[in-house]
């Protein structure tokens, strides 16, 4: 099983990212997933993002990004997304992605800077 995030880097406050999550190894639709962030300084905090079920593809978001991120599948390329809008300065962490379980092993995570 490998996880592999990309698709960080430098963006605005009011620009926008998609961060992807490539699985290897095991299928999105076998289980429910979700992204995670860990700050500069917070390397103890990996802090939950959004969770995506896919049975109904009901999401459900972290209070300080709903209504700004969106996490969707593509289950034929057994790819999650997290896209982000209207960025705010403590979104600036590493991205990283694993079930709800937190069962997998984690992947290298993708940076991502956001600069006002």
């Amino acid at each position: 099983v490998h996880l592999m995030e990309s698709g960080g880097g430098l963006v605005q406050s009011e620009g926008s990212l998609r961060l992807s999550c490539a699985a290897s190894g095991f299928y999105f639709s076998n289980r429910d997933m979700s992204w995670y962030r860990e700050a500069l300084g917070k390397e103890r905090e990996r802090e939950w993002i959004a969770s995506i079920n896919l049975l109904d593809d009901r999401t459900d978001y972290n209070e300080s990004v709903s209504g700004r991120f969106t996490i969707s599948t593509d289950n034929a390329l057994n790819t999650m997304y997290l896209q982000m809008s209207r960025h705010h300065a403590e979104d600036t962490a590493v991205y990283y992605c694993n079930d709800v379980l937190v069962s997998l092993s984690w992947g290298q995570g993708t940076q991502v800077d956001v600069t006002s």
